[in-house]
């Protein structure tokens, strides 16, 4: 066997890391390509980070440069394994006890969409993109995401095809739909062993039969967003709609709640809000029915619009029927609304990866190089974690960490610069800040502990869900 050949370090605590995948890389040039756009993802924004960002070259008259084509080549034509890149990854976050998961997080799953011109880069065409709020011209990937109220990260990233941009359409034997891969992302998080406490998403998922049916199959337990609008067939002075169950049930004013139970949620900032929670009795859900239905809201009287979540979930009530008989622990209000509200870091997820570490500025038109461009993102978000979270020096206090935490989150630390590496670069950029500075450090809620590990393979009984058609 010929010796491996030794590749040029990367700056500071990311050379630690990007050794950790060497083996997956043949070629010293393979491991030079991970290091130099690793480098170049976490390096400070100043421009869209395409290749020739990247590498530091010129736009448009630096696309020629030999470091802008080596890494070109390394996204485009190299013999590497993104989802082998993406295992070792998660690897080193489970095995990490700063960043490990455990059963009282929850699995996001959810989607996004950028805006990309022409039809020849894979997946694009005119699409329902959330980002813009409208249908465009664009990519869309279905995501996982594990959180809790102290970290959160990507697991498993699939991108959507729509059915035009097959041939045989929708009867394609290609052809997945979102909820399709949902079920897959599932899968995937099961397989690489990630514990959690529920699936969550928003009603985009909780409201397809296709996903929801999966995860009753699976015996899963999920939380899921309801629309306000959504509604039944009832007589003339029943409920039609969760928010006239919701005005239905008693409210006399905090002294005197009613059927509302106070709900303290805890921010990111450290601040709490009082909210309200109650179970609906409402068509097919009910809070001794296979499926409930939670209200939470700051305020019953009003319900206002912006600050009230309808949420469905098949985690039983506790001293319900169903509780002694379900495959996971029971979940009271509180519970449900804190599970619930940890899927708003996916969305906070979606913004450091694209504001800062270039998600959408890819600029290749295969499917493989968009995919090899998303898991070298993640890859950059997870080694964020990985600094964030690194040991004080040997001999820091307590309090001493402390006070560099909080100065880390002030300014974030930067290595010295690199010189120039050749004509027509501006030079490695120094090491990136810590992009997850702003997540406030602090205590995880009080949570329930002893649920089991979810497996896909447990059998029961499947309940019927409940079925709602619009009342108007």
């Amino acid at each position: 066997m010929t010796r491996r050949l030794a590749c040029p370090p990367a700056p500071g605590p990311l050379e630690e890391f990007a050794a950790r995948f060497d083996d997956l890389f043949g070629t010293v040039a393979q491991r030079r390509g991970f290091r130099g756009y690793l480098q170049g993802l976490l390096s400070p924004r100043e421009r869209n980070k395409t290749l020739t960002a990247l590498a530091g070259a010129e736009p448009v008259v630096g696309a020629q440069h030999p470091e802008v084509q080596r890494l070109q080549f390394f996204l485009t034509e190299s013999t590497w394994d993104a989802e082998a890149v993406n295992a070792r990854r998660l690897e080193l976050l489970l095995i990490d006890p700063a960043t490990a998961p455990h059963d009282g997080g929850v699995l996001v799953i959810d989607d996004t969409g950028d805006r990309k011109d022409g039809r020849k880069t894979a997946h694009v065409a005119r699409q329902w993109l959330g980002s813009v709020g409208k249908v465009e011209n664009g990519i869309v990937a279905v995501t996982s995401l594990w959180a809790d109220e102290r970290v959160y990260y990507p697991l498993h990233t699939r991108p959507y095809t729509p059915a035009e941009r097959l041939d045989g359409g929708k009867k394609d034997p290609a052809f997945r739909t979102k909820p399709q891969l949902a079920v897959a992302l599932v899968d995937a998080a099961l397989d690489a062993g990630v514990p959690f406490r529920a699936v969550v998403a928003d009603c985009t998922y909780g409201e397809n039969p296709t996903f929801e049916g999966a995860l009753w199959d699976a015996g899963l337990p999920f939380v899921f967003g309801l629309k306000p609008s959504k509604g039944i067939w009832a007589p003339a002075d029943d409920a039609h709609t969760p928010p006239e169950a919701a005005q239905a049930l008693r409210w006399g004013g905090p002294d005197e709640p009613g059927d509302w139970t106070p709900v303290e949620r805890r921010f990111r900032d450290g601040h709490s809000e009082s909210w309200w929670a109650a179970d609906l009795t409402f068509g097919g859900y009910g809070p001794d029915r296979s499926v409930r239905l939670v209200v939470a809201t700051t305020d019953p009287a009003v319900l206002p619009p912006l600050a009230t979540r309808y949420l469905t979930t098949n985690l039983p009530r506790p001293g319900s029927p169903q509780a002694a008989d379900a495959p996971f622990a029971a979940a009271d209000l509180a519970e449900v609304v804190r599970l619930y509200a940890l899927r708003n870091w996916v969305e906070q997820g979606y913004k450091q990866a694209k504001h800062e570490l270039g998600w959408a500025d890819f600029q290749v038109r295969a499917d493989h190089a968009i995919r090899r461009h998303w898991t070298l993102v993640c890859c950059a978000f997870s080694f964020c974690w990985r600094s964030w979270f690194a040991a004080p020096p040997s001999g820091e206090s307590a309090a001493e960490e402390r006070g560099a935490a909080k100065r880390r989150r002030r300014c974030p630390p930067v290595l010295a610069a690199h010189a120039p590496t050749g004509p027509g670069l501006a030079g490695s950029l120094p090491l990136p800040p810590a992009l997850l500075a702003g997540v406030v450090d602090q205590i995880p809620a009080p949570r329930a502990t002893g649920a089991a590990r979810r497996t896909r393979g447990r059998q029961i009984a499947r309940p019927l869900p409940p079925r709602l058609t619009k009342y108007r």
